[in-house]
């Protein structure tokens, strides 16, 4: 079983339409508190950024933020982090991001979102990370991106092997508990090894 320090989420800097989108940054905020994990997250205090970022703070646990100077006024910097990491790229921000956490969540957001989870997921199965990503589908938001996903597999331009390394669970606990029983595809080690 594996041990978390810090985990990564990828959510939206705007809170979209549904409570329970807001009621998940809650619950996850609770449920990595309670497991004593800390965040790495954008940095932001708005949308379900600031939501989560301020529950975690709430219980007294770590939060880390990596926010691009460009970003600084649009998604407002948080000032109350435990750290902020001002950097000047989005590629920066991934690259330290994907250093600082163990694995990697993905909350209801945008395209932005989207992008930096599906980065890691993609060093993931080209072996330059072996960490466990995995999706937060509240209230079947990613129903359609799951979807296509599967019809990527379909059409022959994505193994079964790496769309089932994406976890997707419905409640925190049960996507940390997924995560606590991660383990790599035998064939990954293989492909892993061949890309050294």
């Amino acid at each position: 079983m594996h041990t978390f320090k810090r985990l990564a989420v990828f959510c939206g800097s705007h809170r979209g339409l549904k409570k329970e989108y807001f009621d998940a940054a809650q619950d996850l905020a609770l449920t990595l508190s309670t497991a004593n994990i800390g965040l790495v997250y954008g940095g932001a205090r708005v949308g379900l950024m600031g939501q989560l970022a301020d529950a975690m703070l709430h219980y007294d646990k770590e939060v880390i933020g990596v926010l691009p100077k460009f970003l600084m006024d649009v998604e407002i910097a948080h000032e109350g982090l435990t750290e902020l990491h001002v950097v000047e790229t989005m590629h920066e921000r991934k690259s330290l991001i994907a250093k600082l956490s163990d694995g990697f969540i993905l909350l209801p957001g945008g395209i932005g979102s989207v992008e930096e989870f599906f980065e890691m997921a993609t060093w993931n199965k080209l072996g330059v990370i072996t960490k466990p990503c995995g999706i937060l589908n509240i209230k079947n938001y990613f129903d359609p991106l799951l979807t296509f996903l599967d019809h990527m597999v379909n059409e022959n331009f994505l193994k079964p092997v790496y769309r089932n390394m994406i976890i997707v669970e419905d409640t925190p606990e049960k996507l940390l508990r997924a995560f606590e029983n991660y383990e790599l595809p035998p064939m990954f080690k293989l492909v892993h090894e061949e890309i050294k």
